[in-house]
């Protein structure tokens, strides 16, 4: 049975492709030759030209948060701007959270983080 493909993103060049997924094999950006990022086959892509977008993005993906499907649906929340990022970030450095779990919170607990 054949799998169904997967995306992988080239975040300089703000560009999204589907391909079968093959762990074995690195990919390049057909544009700039660069190692593409597996991102997982529930990746929806923003507009080129939607920078905040992309940068939030690359906050994601630096702190190693993927888009992959679930048993029950999609990945989950991922925050879309980055004023949510930024809110995340705060939390996690207060709380001592990894960044990876405070980015995919989808709401951030109410009062001071206890420790």
């Amino acid at each position: 049975m054949a799998h169904g493909k997967t995306s992988y993103v080239c975040l300089p060049c703000r560009a999204s492709y589907k391909q079968p997924h093959d762990a074995d094999r690195d990919r390049t950006c057909p544009r700039c030759t660069r190692p593409l990022v597996h991102v997982g086959s529930a990746f929806a892509p923003p507009r080129r030209r939607d920078t905040a977008a992309w940068r939030t993005l690359s906050v994601l993906l630096n702190a190693g948060v993927r888009f992959h499907k679930s048993c029950c649906g999609g990945p989950g929340y991922r925050p879309r701007s980055l004023r949510e990022v930024r809110e995340r970030m705060t939390y996690a450095r207060r709380s001592g959270e990894p960044f990876a779990r405070s980015l995919v919170r989808h709401d951030l607990p109410s009062g001071p983080p206890r420790g």
